[in-house]
């Protein structure tokens, strides 16, 4: 390793899979599903198409002290819960690290929805006086990262990146810079997404991206297959603490992985649909790997974004074959997990670290039957034992945001 190396020393996670790393990892290499029925009052009386989603195994109010719980939106509460676990797993307390070199990055595609409408239903049925003074931060966006940042005393930054389905992993990009620029010693990054209600399941169902397998909820979710009908909304946080290496070894922090490169680009192609031959895609793999110093035959599993969706799999198909090529090991989380929005990056970033560090790949969860379109070796059925020195894992959002970054061994 060398001083601008980054290095990843603590995970965190809540998840439809279990309330921490452990449990979601043990998930997804068993095959599990975190999906469910969702069993609320809005789902009958709204009709929806889709009453499925990747709910949380462990609800944020169990962990969170009663009083801090009421003070959060939901989307904060899961960033504070994987927050705390990452830096307690990395080895760090309180006052560990100086104030003025200590950053957060955490991303949310749609931030405080939750509040946002219960505050409006108040205002609406009962008037101004019982529209909570709180409301505002905790609506908005930044709301996540400012209060694991607030819990942590970070002074070098508290950035919030907002870019839909990528919003974790350009925070954990954003980390990335700021430590190789030498902004700070220490970044706290990831993403947290809460936002399972009656106006994003109608408006997912709406523009026909969701899957209606309301029946069996949890085969819904069926990334490269053919059957694939569309993704199951989720819910979590994934978070991660990034150190630059010469910090970490003289800490003597134990050492995951070294986040080695981070690709991003823009597709300026359509508001929700991917380019059909993957070129921004493409982009930001191949910036991935010349970050990371990388030959494409060097990576050996691809985390791969697949959502579900019939166009969005086959596009990253294509990418991942133009930029790597097709001998690398695929998997894809969101068959277990759901889409976990803003968090997904995040989550499945962990996902691909502990790939490298255990030489295991989780199957996809519902594969019987791969797309013919879809040209990949992908992981089902059982875990994959590979040895990995090197993987990547893409994330690609609504507005034609694309991330990828690039992993390597210890």
């Amino acid at each position: 390793m060398t001083n601008n190396d980054v290095v990843v020393t603590g995970l965190g996670a809540t998840t439809p899979l279990g309330g921490d790393v452990a449990s979601t990892w043990d998930g997804l290499l068993n095959g599990r599903s975190g999906i469910s029925r969702i069993e609320a009052e809005w789902v009958e009386k709204y009709e929806l198409p889709a009453r499925i989603a990747g709910q949380l195994a462990v609800e944020p109010t169990e962990i969170l002290p009663r009083v801090e719980a009421r003070r959060l939106d939901r989307s904060e509460q899961v960033a504070l819960v994987a927050a705390r676990q990452a830096w307690a797993d990395a080895g760090l307390d309180k006052d560990a690290v100086d104030p003025e070199r200590l950053g957060v990055v955490v991303g949310t595609g749609i931030g405080g929805a939750l509040t946002l409408l219960h505050q409006d239903d108040l205002i609406e049925t009962q008037g101004l006086r019982k529209v909570s003074p709180l409301t505002v931060p905790m609506l908005m966006p930044n709301g996540p990262a400012a209060h694991v940042g607030l819990d942590l005393g970070a002074q070098a930054g508290v950035h919030a990146p907002v870019s839909a389905c990528a919003s974790g992993s350009e925070a954990l990009a954003w980390a990335w810079r700021m430590l190789r620029a030498g902004e700070a010693d220490v970044v706290v990054a990831g993403g947290a997404e809460a936002c399972i209600t009656t106006i994003t399941m109608a408006g997912f169902a709406q523009a026909r991206t969701v899957s209606t397998r309301n029946d069996e909820p949890e085969r819904a979710s069926r990334p490269f297959d053919a059957d694939r009908d569309g993704f199951v909304l989720g819910e979590g946080a994934g978070i991660m603490v990034l150190e630059r290496a010469e910090y970490a070894a003289a800490r003597g922090a134990r050492v995951y992985a070294r986040l080695a490169g981070a690709g991003t680009s823009s597709d300026g192609y359509h508001i929700t649909g991917p380019h059909p031959e993957g070129i921004g895609q493409m982009r930001a793999i191949k910036a991935a790997l010349r970050t990371a110093g990388l030959s494409p035959e060097e990576v050996g599993h691809v985390n791969a974004h697949a959502t579900a969706t019939v166009v969005g799999d086959v596009a990253e198909t294509i990418s991942v074959r133009r930029a790597i090529g097709d001998h690398a090991v695929v998997t894809a989380p969101k068959g277990a997990l759901g889409h976990l929005l803003g968090a997904a990056g995040a989550v499945e970033g962990i996902a691909t670290v502990l790939s490298i560090r255990d030489g295991l790949v989780p199957p996809t969860l519902n594969l019987e039957n791969l797309d013919p379109k879809v040209e990949l070796d992908v992981v089902a059925g059982e875990p994959r034992k590979v040895r990995l020195d090197a993987a990547v894992s893409n994330s690609f959002g609504f507005g034609g945001h694309n991330v990828t970054l690039a992993f390597t061994s210890a």
